[in-house]
């Protein structure tokens, strides 16, 4: 797998494909280009860094289609659209999809270069976020099964005396175990954990 940003282009038309694929390596990008979406999505790897520049209107799996298929496949990549129609219902389906740009063609460089530009951008940010959160999973993961129900309680806003009684056991356990899941989540305050709680339950 390449680190580098790739910008994977698929459409039909191969003149297209070809001009595109010219204009964005001349700009530093790595390209992949495809001709049909089953070939993108048979080949692509959804781990390396890109974005994904699509076109609307193709046989078989169209623009929409795949994106809704990299989605429904856990796939966070940015996606740009290209079209020769440009209808305003298909724009608005997409952009409500997720889509980062929807481009008319004849596409102006400076547009899909800006586009792109931006899509890297949030690449970036989406890849921060995601490895924040597997992190945050990986210290939870490292609770005992007692240690996170004192978890939840105390994010609840329960107090110590409160999860004792709750649990069925004495106030100085209970700190015991608070005081060993605040080390293994590597945090001091009750704030922290429940901001911590709070990212790892929206990642759900």
């Amino acid at each position: 797998m390449t680190d580098k940003f790739t910008v994977y282009l698929v459409d039909d038309d191969a003149g297209v494909r070809k001009a595109l694929s010219r204009l964005v390596r001349a700009k530093g990008y790595e390209v992949q280009s495809y001709v049909s979406a089953q070939e993108f999505l048979e080949r692509h790897d959804p781990a390396a860094p890109g974005c994904a520049v699509l076109d609307v209107a193709m046989p078989g799996l169209d623009g929409l289609a795949l994106q809704q298929a990299l989605t429904t496949g856990g796939s966070h990549r940015p996606v740009i659209f290209i079209t020769g129609k440009g209808d305003v219902p298909t724009s608005v389906r997409a952009m409500k999809a997720g889509a980062l740009d929807f481009l008319t063609k004849p596409v102006r460089e400076k547009d899909l270069l800006d586009a792109i530009q931006r899509a890297e951008a949030r690449d970036a940010e989406l890849r921060r976020l995601h490895s924040e959160l597997d992190s945050i999973q990986a210290r939870i993961n490292t609770l005992t099964p007692r240690e996170r129900e004192v978890f939840t309680h105390v994010v609840a806003g329960r107090l110590n005396k409160q999860i004792a009684g709750e649990l069925g056991t004495v106030e100085k356990t209970i700190k015991v175990h608070r005081s060993r899941m605040m080390e293994k989540l590597g945090l001091r305050t009750v704030a922290d954990l429940v901001r911590m709680a709070e990212k790892a339950q929206a990642s759900k």
